[in-house]
């Protein structure tokens, strides 16, 4: 550990990282230097610009220079990020970057595969699975994946489930006619009504009740693959004219499966899904495998059976496999191989990387586990795990929050394989929240004081005791000055969802009760189960009830989902549930994006931004010169700028260099036309407007009591830094769960609504959560209840009541522990939360 007495001394030249004058982003041509061979943490509010330091700067310079020695060519494959704004870095070795983006989301990619397990897996039943007599020639290790052809299920292309379309789940009431709406899978309003002129023309009864029908012609109806073409004669209303047209039928179970296999809309696949039966495939239960691929077994299991186990029980399997040389297992056929050499070899290669993850707790997820499931802080676990098998000496490993999602308890271990991380001769740099972990770094870096703005500055960097000091940090009172939680009255439920029988992943026959009326946390180690019973069986059951799927205030229809994805599991549905009538409305607030392009802001997300082009359309000089509010989008032809599309910039390709964006010449990054740009409101046009800050604009657009109510929302959650117009894309997910947070505070709404949470503070500054909780805390006052899937320790302390899960993961936990208010909780015995709640909560 570095020396933490007095102040920070200079650093030898030879042992640290030196950043001279850094401005990426909000950072103000900041100087640093850093200590390697050392666990550096970053910490900061929301927004201060540390990430900007550690990864937009350091690990961006360091990746660049390492692409220069890459050839040309070959650059040319890689995805590049271009060149940081610093003056210099000195003392930079490579670079690993170890982040929370789970990338593009997949069925097909899995525990296996992000940890290269399949690989060894695959290698182990190709050279030394037991075969069925008579199999004459090994199979190849492509044969045991069921992302290739040589492996995949014929029947299901490898996914391991089959979409059914049946006649009763495209026409769920019989009694009904076509013309009332009997096949309700097909679509709304111009097209279904062309479906069924189509079937008018084609000589079929759309006033009968569908089950009078005869069964042929229902069949054609549904499940036909003609597609017929016909002249259609609309029926014509009053004062209407509707001309002749050419139409083409299209069965009901071709559109519903088009609509999976083209749409990127998730609200579209959706809608389609609840048409569809879904089930595992008939031919390989599941398995996703072919019969031939199955049929071959090793420790008496086949590849499938193995990566369905727990990989604390998986381990234990190959570790018998390792020990077996030269023996005859009772498992192994005698001419098996599982006894050979190689056996033995990959076997032990096997034991000993699925012994770090079950270290870092992560015993209970399974190889075949898809990361769609996963959370961010278990896949950047999984990705821990890894770079430490790795044996890389003298890097630079760039962390981004790794005790995100962690319960306290499962973060012990964590911090012991980032220590073997430092001993092994690495450097770490690690961006953290996390005060526990900040008080066991060698050094930290302190950015801020506030956000956007009003950060970007390096408040201090040295050992973490001489932080103390530095009274304009934010930080500095989280680290040092923590006692309890305030205690605050405790509100007493106003009614219970009560749910009995849950039936799903590790929860096996659990009757939980939901009070209504009061803030509730759920709690409990990685993987114990807490975010299915929230955030699967909870919301399912509720969404059910109001109508509609759980309502999240943004979910972009450009999303590129798996279509697989988007089927929800099926099984827990046979539970029952009592009280939902209490509850009229569900919403989830969670850490997704408000948008994937950067035409989506925070004026357009809110709806600030109507009321600014309306404002400006209602200037005289708009009206003089005949311009209506479209005209001030930069979404619109009629008022953006036509270089660069409303976008503000232009891409520069660079061949062998990595693309790099600029300010659209014709434009200057103003995004419209000049002639747009000559309308102004109180001397300033519409990009200027954008260009604003919450808090700026507030000031501004007071005379606008349509925005006036949102932007005031905006600051009391802590957002009054971000710009009008700053594209969704540079929001953090912290910064977008706030934004959605403030866009429900402003609504005005009646009835009784349950707000769900799934681990609301992850990459949240202290201070950012103290701001989050209070605005949770008034949607209660307001007569709403409130459920989150939480580890911060202070906000289940003020929670009214606390739900347990566990003790451990998997199928160590799965049941209800302890419910009741914060101080039961804590003084259960077999909680694992309770060690660490009780320190939080004021002595009684």
């Amino acid at each position: 550990m570095i020396d933490e007495s007095g102040p920070p001394a200079a650093l030898p030249v030879d042992s640290c990282v030196r950043v001279r004058g850094s401005r990426e982003h909000n950072l103000r041509n900041v100087d640093v230097e850093v200590p390697r061979d050392a666990m550096v943490v970053f910490t900061g509010v929301s927004g201060s610009g540390k990430s900007s330091l550690a990864f937009g700067t350091i690990y961006a310079e360091a990746q660049r220079r390492y692409f220069e020695s890459v050839a040309p060519y070959a650059r040319r494959l890689i995805q590049q990020v271009g060149a940081p704004a610093v003056d210099e870095i000195t003392g930079l070795p490579p670079a690993v970057a170890l982040q929370q983006s789970r990338g593009a989301p997949s069925s097909r990619s899995t525990v296996g595969t992000v940890t290269t397990l399949s690989n060894s897996l695959r290698m182990l039943f190709s050279r030394a699975g037991t075969y069925p007599p008579g199999t004459t020639e090994r199979l190849d290790s492509d044969a045991f994946s069921p992302n290739t052809s040589a492996g995949a299920c014929r029947e299901c292309s490898g996914l391991g489930r089959v979409h059914q379309v049946t006649e009763d789940s495209l026409v769920p009431d019989p009694s009904l006619s076509i013309r009332d709406g009997a096949i309700a899978a097909w679509p709304g309003a111009w097209h279904g009504k062309n479906l069924r002129d189509i079937l008018v023309e084609l000589g079929h009864d759309i006033d009968r009740p569908w089950r009078d029908l005869p069964q042929a012609e229902r069949d054609w109806i549904l499940f036909t693959d003609e597609q017929p073409e016909v002249t259609v004669h609309p029926v014509r209303g009053v004062g209407q004219v509707q001309r002749d047209y050419q139409g083409r039928y299209t069965g009901a179970r071709a559109l519903v499966l088009h609509t999976l296999a083209n749409s990127k809309s998730p609200t579209l696949r959706q809608r389609v899904l609840r048409y569809v039966r879904t089930s595992p495939c008939p031919v390989c239960g599941g398995s996703r495998l072919r019969p031939e691929s199955l049929a071959v077994t090793f420790a008496g299991q086949s590849i499938a059976e193995l990566a369905r186990l727990p990989l604390s029980a998986l381990v234990e399997t190959f570790r018998a496999a390792a020990q077996a040389r030269g023996t005859t297992a009772a498992w192994a056929a005698a001419d098996s191989g599982e006894t050979t050499d190689v056996a033995v070899r990959i076997a032990a290669d096997l034991v000993a990387r699925i012994e770090v993850l079950t270290r870092l707790g992560l015993g209970y997820l399974s190889l075949d586990r898809t990361t769609p499931t996963l959370s961010p802080g278990e896949l950047q676990r999984l990705r821990i795990a890894t770079q430490l098998r790795s044996g890389l000496f003298g890097v630079v490993y760039v962390l981004d929050e790794p005790s995100a999602g962690l319960h306290p308890a499962d973060a012990e271990p964590l911090l012991a394989v980032l220590d073997q991380l430092t001993a092994a001769g690495n450097s770490l740099f690690v961006i953290e929240h996390d005060m526990g972990l900040a008080r066991r770094a060698d050094w930290i870096v302190d950015v801020g004081p506030h956000s956007g703005e009003r950060g970007g500055r390096v408040l201090y960097s040295g050992p973490v005791a001489g932080l103390a000091e530095v009274e304009e940090s934010v930080t500095r009172r989280f680290l040092f000055d923590r006692g309890p939680v305030p205690s605050r009255p405790r509100r007493q439920p106003s009614g219970q969802l009560r749910l009995r029988g849950i039936d799903r992943h590790n929860l096996r026959d659990v009757d939980a009760d939901v009070p209504l009326g009061v803030f509730t946390a759920v709690t409990g180690v990685s993987g114990s189960g807490k975010s299915t019973l929230v955030s699967q069986v909870l919301t399912d059951a509720v969404a059910r009830h109001v109508g509609s799927p759980a309502a999240s205030p943004a979910e972009p229809d450009d999303a590129d989902d798996d279509a697989d994805d988007d089927v929800q599991d099926t099984d827990g549905t046979s539970m029952r549930v009592e009280g939902l009538n209490a509850v009229d409305r569900l919403v989830r607030v969670d850490q997704k994006p408000i948008g994937r392009t950067p035409r989506s802001n925070l004026a357009t997300y809110t709806g600030l931004f109507d009321a600014v082009r309306k404002l400006f359309a209602g200037t005289d000089e708009a009206r003089a010169r005949g311009y209506s509010a479209g005209r001030f989008s930069f979404n619109v032809a009629e008022g953006r700028c036509p270089t660069c599309q409303g976008e503000g910039f232009v891409t520069v390709e660079l061949l062998f260099l990595p693309s790099t964006y600029s300010p659209c010449p014709t434009c200057s990054g103003a995004r419209y036309d000049p002639e747009t740009l000559q309308v102004t409101h109180r001397g300033k046009n519409i990009a200027e407007v954008l260009d604003l800050t919450v808090e700026a604009a507030a000031d501004f657009l007071a005379d606008l009591p349509s925005v006036a109510t949102s932007l005031r929302v905006l600051q009391e959650v802590g957002l009054g830094y971000l710009r009008l117009g700053q594209p969704a894309t540079e929001l953090s997910g912290g910064e977008a769960q706030r934004v959605k947070l403030a866009s429900e505070l402003q609504r005005a709404r009646r009835g009784h609504t349950l707000y769900v949470l799934d681990e609301p503070t992850t990459g949240l500054h202290p201070a950012d959560v103290e701001l989050l909780v209070r605005h949770l805390h008034q949607l209660v006052d307001a007569g709403n209840t409130v459920v989150v899937v939480e580890h911060d320790m202070d906000v289940v302390a003020g929670a009214d009541w606390v739900i347990d899960l566990g003790p451990g993961a998997g199928d160590q936990g799965g049941r209800i522990v302890a419910a009741g208010p914060p101080e039961l909780v804590a003084a259960a015995a077999e909680s694992r939360t309770a060690r660490f709640l009780a320190p939080r909560l004021p002595a009684s």
